[in-house]
């Protein structure tokens, strides 16, 4: 069939609408019409940085739309489901079963190569193959051919254009908090960059009791959202700017009564990185959520001395079929304000949006047909 997609031809190049043809589901395979994607920062970043064999290339990994047809070994999915579609994961290897579906074995070729296991791509035009698959979805596109690992079935009356960035970048935030970390009244969480992913970790520290949580940003519009959860903010060039002000770390740890418990980085800024692990109290945590640097330099000598942890997080160390209906119910009971973040956007003003989410004018983006 044939569907326009947001195609990516070359590293760094602009999403462009073209006409694609779409191969129909195969059997374990589902055709679903998007209603809408949400925007992320891993989009942007992986539109750059994939190598030149790898495009032309379609993205997008926060869909949300209908059913149209299913493949004759799906179970679970019917024609006219709503569905919210997230990462894959092959349900069978060990880290799966164990409820890790995050490091799943085959994660790799499941959502990152642009192709499915055979080496296929469902998407092409006259030039040749065009690469897809992308968190198993590649949705930023009229159709899309997802999988029933990452279909999340959603009731048909939630609203598509407001659930869509619940299968990644809210679902990433709030899982860091409250699968990984669980902080609680005695604990302090400072969150280094505060878009859609650093909010979504506020909202879901508020429902914990975390006692003290800072969030760190650049941008004042962002910290304005952050305060309107309970965060105490701190905007490192504000500060930079007054005459004899401590530095962002001496500020943070101010606040946090000599060193927060917790840290979320959402920045991939090497230099953020390594002031969020000094900020850190004595055997800290901080886990680094962003996508973009090769490596971080931390500071050795305060890491062994006062036993602090880095680490990484997959989605939040959560499993899409819990966790995309457990925030929706967050949010039906007022506790995931989540809805004043999005803006949305028609798909033709994708370039606007990527301009938008880049300069902080907006803090999830959703891009509609």
């Amino acid at each position: 069939m044939r569907t326009t997609a947001a195609v990516v031809n070359g590293p760094g190049q602009d999403f462009v609408l073209e006409d694609v043809e779409l191969e129909g589901p195969r059997a374990d395979e589902v055709l679903v019409r998007i209603v809408a994607t949400g925007l992320c920062h891993t989009d942007v970043t992986m539109a750059s940085m994939l190598p030149a064999e790898m495009y032309p290339n379609v993205f997008g990994h926060e869909g949300a739309g209908v059913v149209e047809a299913v493949g004759p070994d799906v179970t679970g999915i019917e024609v006219g489901d709503h569905v919210v579609l997230s990462f894959r994961s092959c349900r069978r290897c060990d880290r799966c079963r164990a409820g890790e579906v995050g490091y799943c074995d085959s994660s790799l070729l499941l959502n990152y190569m642009g192709m499915r296991m055979d080496g296929s791509t469902a998407y092409s035009r006259e030039s040749g193959p065009v690469f897809s698959n992308f968190f198993g979805q590649s949705s930023f596109s009229r159709h899309a051919i997802a999988y029933a690992d990452n279909c999340v079935v959603v009731d048909q009356e939630l609203d598509l254009t407001r659930v869509a960035p619940y299968g990644c970048g809210f679902q990433t935030g709030a899982g860091t908090v409250l699968n990984v970390l669980q902080p609680g009244p005695g604990d302090s969480l400072v969150v280094w960059g505060v878009g859609a992913v650093g909010l979504a970790a506020i909202a879901a520290a508020a429902t914990t009791g975390t006692g003290t949580v800072v969030a760190v940003d650049l941008m004042d519009s962002r910290l304005e959202q952050a305060a309107a959860l309970g965060a105490v903010v701190v905007n490192p060039s504000a500060l930079a700017a007054e005459e004899g002000a401590p530095s962002v770390v001496d500020r943070v740890k101010e606040l946090t009564g000599g060193g927060a418990t917790y840290a979320i980085d959402t920045t991939a800024v090497p230099a953020v990185v390594k002031q969020a692990q000094q900020a850190l109290g004595i055997r800290g945590v901080l886990v680094v959520l962003g996508l973009g640097a090769e490596e971080y330099q931390l500071d050795a000598i305060d890491m062994l001395q006062n036993g602090k942890v880095v680490k990484g997080s997959i989605e939040g160390d959560s499993d899409p079929q819990e966790m995309v209906p457990r925030l929706i119910a967050m949010n039906a009971a007022g506790e995931l304000p989540v809805d004043d973040w999005i803006r949305t956007y028609p798909f033709e003003e994708i370039g606007t949006a990527v301009a938008d989410l880049h300069d902080g004018k907006v803090v999830k983006a959703v891009l509609v047909w």
